[in-house]
């Protein structure tokens, strides 16, 4: 489905008849017409997108969170908005949605786990906050750069400008695996600060990878002449594999190669869910616990499915 940005006042008329006479219109040109319109932050507009999925009702609500479970992340924001402003969201129902599309995109499905514990969850002021962060970057970089030079700068911008860093002091706060916490507090466990650190790498156009070691997750760099490691949650250490070898050592674990390879999304996810498990556990908040217990299970039987 194509998406153009449509603001300008003279083409909201024609747009907005488009979707009234939805009935007459097939279903491609309506979906395009809504498309078109969803991201603008006009009043008017949102005024009369608000006023016609209230009419639509159902169909509206299948619409708009699809959107909110896609890859797009602008998209997927203006419609958790008007899903929450309609009175229409289901967090819980939509992590769901999103497990079974078997579409993973990490940003998206971290930010709709996190909306699970707090339905009122801005996704627009959280991605504002990661553009910032990158935008700082960018302005700061020289070019050209080594990948290990891009590292040292998203560490200054990131732990020390911005002054992210890992919470120690209550390692196991469920508010540490929750990404719209972490980028509020700026403060989290080692895969949330992992998942910061990879989306503003994201935005800068710089490929990193998910590394989930035993007991410790990681932001793999595969340079072209020797791989390293970045510590999100030690400031942005970089560690070489002997490094890591020792690390494991110190864990009474041996490193394997198979632990140094990328982890999906999904399984990242997952990681997340485990994270929430125990610390729901230990905090003595059955319900939750059994909640994400319950997405661990969603995410195996899709993987299973697709499988076979």
């Amino acid at each position: 489905m194509r998406h153009y940005r449509c603001c300008q006042s003279d083409k909201f008329p024609l747009l907005i008849r488009n979707v009234e006479t939805a009935k007459d219109v097939p279903d491609p040109v309506r979906q395009e017409a809504l498309l078109s319109l969803l991201d603008d932050s006009s009043p008017v507009v949102r005024q009369a997108l608000v006023a016609h999925f209230t009419d639509v009702g159902s169909p509206a609500v299948a619409f708009l969170r699809e959107i909110a479970q896609s890859p797009n992340r602008m998209l997927a924001g203006h419609a958790a908005w008007y899903l929450q402003e309609l009175k229409f969201t289901d967090p819980v129902a939509e992590f769901r949605g999103f497990i079974r599309s078997l579409n993973y995109e990490l940003e998206t499905g971290a930010l709709l786990l996190a909306r699970t514990v707090s339905p009122k969850l801005d996704i627009g002021r959280c991605c504002s906050a990661l553009d910032a962060i990158a935008r700082r970057c960018r302005e700061l970089s020289i070019e050209p750069s080594s990948a290990r030079d891009r590292c040292r700068l998203i560490n200054r911008v990131l732990f020390h400008e911005w002054g992210f860093r890992g919470n120690i002091e209550h390692y196991v706060d469920p508010l540490n695996s929750l990404l719209d916490q972490v980028i509020e507090r700026r403060k989290g466990n080692p895969i949330s600060l992992s998942i910061v650190y990879l989306l503003i790498a994201g935005r800068l156009d710089f490929q990193l990878e998910p590394i989930g070691l035993p007991g410790h997750f990681l932001v793999g760099c595969p340079a072209d002449d020797l791989p390293f490691f970045v510590d999100p949650f030690d400031q942005g250490l970089i560690r070489e594999r002997s490094d890591l070898v020792a690390l494991l050592r110190d864990k009474r674990a041996n490193l394997k190669n198979a632990d140094l390879a990328p982890v999906p999304v999904r399984e990242v996810l997952c990681r997340i869910c485990r994270n929430l498990v125990n610390s729901y556990t230990a905090a003595g908040d059955p319900e939750r616990a059994r909640l994400f217990a319950g997405f661990i299970e969603e995410f195996e039987a899709a993987y299973a499915r697709n499988a076979t």
